[in-house]
């Protein structure tokens, strides 16, 4: 079982790896943009130990595609 700074770190390198995806597509610099935005979010959340925003962006990560 997992717990959710496990899960939130899995997601954030998954979300990593859409970046660069992302990157290759000539009209995904938005959403590019925007998934290094939820990852930023994601990394601060677990810098300030905040559980409720990490399960928040947990499900938002989990959510890009």
């Amino acid at each position: 079982m997992m717990n959710i700074l496990d899960a939130l770190r899995n997601e954030i390198d998954r979300n990593k790896e859409l970046v660069e995806i992302y990157k290759t597509i000539p009209t995904g610099g938005f959403g590019k943009m925007m998934i290094e935005r939820d990852i930023k979010l994601a990394e601060d959340a677990i810098a300030e130990q905040d559980t409720v925003q990490m399960i928040r962006l947990y499900g938002v990560l989990k959510g890009n595609k």
